[in-house]
């Protein structure tokens, strides 16, 4: 029964040194997930900002001025540069972020960065909803005699169809953040500061067992012998002499 109760106990032991690197890994893959979400994001916002910058606004000849192609509301074409250009730099933000968070050893700044990158991505989720609507909906009531030429109607459209994109670029990036955050709160990347076993020096060799301990406590299978002392005995061939 002893014996059975120590490859249990061994069993054991393999098992979680199994399962906290693959916790790792799996952190790590969505890490890789969410870097390649937050390309799409940058690019997506690119296209926003810089097809209204570029093709947004257009000159009226009668007027002189230049008045934005969506229903004539500067407010639109200011709200999607606007987005464009925040979103834009808080995707390089987050890439940053993503690239240096395996160096963070404290706990709570992974929590917080974590919980931050689900707060954020929600955030933007929500506004580029927003601005997909608000875009659709001044593009809807837009007077032909605005524009007779058609000009920028491609980039117009453009704008509109990657604000409906980056909704579920963004939607997505949230929740491969809360999956990360879950992983993490389940595995050792929260609950303490994470090492590779493979790495970890700090018990290079089996535990140090008494011979009067019995059988061994830690499972590790035998007994230790104690070796002999050197110092107990005089050596061979050494014929002790008084003076």
């Amino acid at each position: 029964m002893a014996q059975r109760g120590s490859k249990w106990r061994q069993g054991c032991q393999a098992l979680l040194l199994l399962l906290v690197p693959l916790g790792h890994l799996r952190s790590q893959c969505l890490s890789a997930k969410a870097a390649s979400e937050s390309l799409f994001d940058l690019v997506f916002s690119i296209v926003v900002f810089g097809s209204i910058v570029n093709e947004g606004y257009l000159n009226s000849p009668s007027e002189g001025e230049e008045f934005c192609i969506y229903n004539r509301n500067p407010n639109a074409c200011s709200y999607g540069v606007a987005v464009g250009v925040l979103t834009f730099l808080t995707c390089l933000l987050y890439l940053a972020l993503d690239a240096y968070f395996p160096q963070i050893s404290s706990v709570k700044d992974r929590k917080k960065a974590v919980l931050s990158d689900i707060g954020v991505s929600a955030f933007w989720a929500f506004l580029w909803f927003v601005g997909f609507c608000y875009l659709a909906n001044q593009w809807q009531v837009s007077k032909p005699k605005d524009n007779p030429l058609n000009e920028g109607t491609d980039a117009a459209r453009a704008a509109i169809a990657f604000s409906f994109f980056s909704i579920f670029t963004w939607a997505g990036q949230a929740v491969l953040a809360f999956q990360r955050y879950q992983i993490g709160a389940d595995s050792a990347l929260f609950s303490q500061d994470y090492m590779d076993p493979s790495q970890d020096s700090s018990m290079p060799y089996a535990p140090y067992v008494e011979p009067s301990a019995g059988q061994d406590p830690t499972g590790m299978g035998g007994t230790y012998q104690q070796p002999a002392n050197a110092f107990d005995a005089e050596p061979q061939g050494y014929q002790s002499q008084g003076y």
